[in-house]
C-alpha cells in the first residue's frame, strides 16, 4: 500500500512542468534540415524529369573531312573557321578543297634556308667536320684513347700502332734495351717511325772502352759495319748507335756513360748525345785493370773486361739490369732520354736540309 506522503506528492515527473518555447535560432535550423525519412525518399520532380527526357544518341563528327589536304599552313586556318564556338561544326566544312593548292612552293625551295650551305646548322656541320674542326678532333681523341687502352694492356702493341710513317731508322744493335728506347724516343717526336735493329759488332775496340774518344770511336765503328755487312741499309737510310764508357771524371771517380750518335750520309746529318752516368765504386775498376793483361792488344782504347759483368756479378742481377739495381734507374731509361735528344735534333735538321734545298738545291752526300 502506497504511503500517505506518496499519495500527496504523486509521481515525480507529473509534477515537472511542460518545457518552454525552443528558441528561435535553433528552430530555423531543425526547419532548414529536412528529416532522415525525407532525405532517403528520391525527389519525385528529378524523377518526373529523368523519365520525360529523350535520349539523343552520339554521333561522330569530324573537324576535318577526309576529302581536305591538311599539308599547308591554310588548313589550320580552314580548321579554326570550321569549328564554331558552340562546339559544333560549321557548313564551310562540306566545301570541296580537291582543286585547292595548299603549298604550290616546291620542297626543295622550301627546305632551301635549311639546305643551304651557308645556313647556320650545316655550316656548323661543314666546320666541325673539316680538318681542324671539333669531329675531327673527337675522332682524333678516341682514336688516342683506344691506342693508350690497347698499349696499356699489351706494351708490345705500341710498336705496331706507331709504326709507319715516312721516318726510317736503323739501330746499330739487336739488343732490346737499346732498339726499345730509341724506337720509343724517335716515334715519340716524330709521330710515326719504322725504327729496325740489326747486329752490329765494334771492331778494333776494346770490350770496355775507356774515355769519351774510345766510346765515340766505338759507336762509329758499329755505324761502320751495319752500312757494310747489310745491303738493304743505304745512304738514305740514317743509323743510331750506342756504345757504354768507363771515364774517369775526378780523381779516382770512375762513372759509367753511353754515347748515342746518329749519322744520315744523304743528308751529312752527325748528332752526339751522351745519357745520364753512373757511378762505379773504385774496387770494380781495380778488379777490371787486374784482370786485362799487358799484352791485351786493344789495351789502348779500354780494359779487356766490362763493367757491366762485373756489376752483374757482384749484385747477383742480369747483365742488362745492373744499372736499375744499383741505382734503381735502368740502362732502357737513360737511353730513352737521351735519344729524344738525339730524335729532336734530327727532325729539326732534317726540316732545315729541306729547307736549304728547296732554295740552293740538293747537296751531294758527304759534303
Amino acid at each position: 500500500m502506497m504511503s500517505e506522503n506518496q499519495k500527496k506528492t504523486g509521481n515525480i515527473l507529473s509534477n515537472v512542468n511542460p518545457p518552454s518555447e525552443l528558441p528561435s535560432f535553433i528552430t530555423a535550423v531543425a526547419a532548414q534540415q529536412p528529416t532522415a525519412a525525407a532525405a532517403d525518399q528520391p525527389d519525385e520532380s528529378l524523377k518526373k524529369e529523368t523519365e520525360t527526357d529523350p535520349f539523343i544518341p552520339t554521333t561522330f563528327s569530324p573537324a576535318i573531312p577526309s576529302s581536305k589536304d591538311t599539308t599547308g599552313a591554310a588548313a589550320a586556318a580552314d580548321l579554326s573557321s570550321a569549328v564554331r564556338e558552340d562546339g559544333g561544326v560549321s557548313s564551310t566544312t562540306r566545301r570541296d578543297f580537291a582543286n585547292m593548292v595548299l603549298n604550290p612552293e616546291p620542297l626543295a625551295d622550301a627546305l632551301s634556308p635549311i639546305t643551304q650551305s651557308g645556313s647556320a646548322l650545316f655550316g656548323w656541320v661543314k666546320g666541325a667536320v673539316s680538318s681542324n674542326g671539333i669531329l675531327q678532333k673527337v675522332a682524333e681523341k678516341a682514336k688516342s684513347s683506344v691506342d693508350t687502352i690497347v698499349t696499356t694492356l699489351d706494351p708490345q702493341m705500341k710498336e705496331y700502332i706507331n709504326s709507319g710513317g715516312d721516318t726510317e731508322v736503323i739501330v746499330a744493335s739487336d739488343k732490346d734495351d737499346k732498339v726499345r728506347p730509341i724506337r720509343e724516343a724517335f716515334q715519340t717526336v716524330f709521330g710515326k717511325a719504322t725504327v729496325i735493329g740489326l747486329s752490329a759488332q765494334a771492331v778494333a775496340i776494346a770490350a770496355q772502352p775507356v774515355g769519351f774518344a774510345a766510346g765515340l770511336k766505338g759507336a762509329e765503328h758499329r755505324i761502320n759495319c751495319i752500312r757494310a755487312a747489310n745491303p738493304r741499309v743505304d745512304d738514305h737510310l740514317p743509323v743510331v748507335a750506342v756504345e757504354n764508357f768507363l771515364v774517369e771524371l775526378f780523381p779516382e771517380q770512375w762513372f759509367d756513360a753511353g754515347v748515342i750518335v746518329l749519322f744520315d750520309y744523304a743528308k751529312n746529318i752527325l748528332l752526339k748525345s751522351v745519357t745520364q752516368m753512373t757511378p762505379i765504386p773504385l774496387p770494380v775498376i781495380a778488379s777490371i785493370q787486374a784482370d786485362t793483361m799487358d799484352d791485351y792488344q786493344l789495351k789502348e782504347t779500354g780494359f779487356a773486361v766490362t763493367v757491366g759483368s762485373v756489376m752483374a756479378k757482384n749484385l747477383n742481377t742480369a747483365h742488362t739490369e745492373w744499372h736499375k739495381t744499383y741505382t734503381s734507374v735502368g740502362r732502357s731509361e737513360m737511353i730513352l732520354n737521351a735519344a729524344k735528344t738525339i730524335a729532336t735534333l734530327y727532325k729539326q735538321a732534317v726540316l732545315e736540309y729541306y729547307a736549304n734545298a728547296s732554295v740552293s738545291g740538293p747537296a751531294s752526300p758527304g759534303e
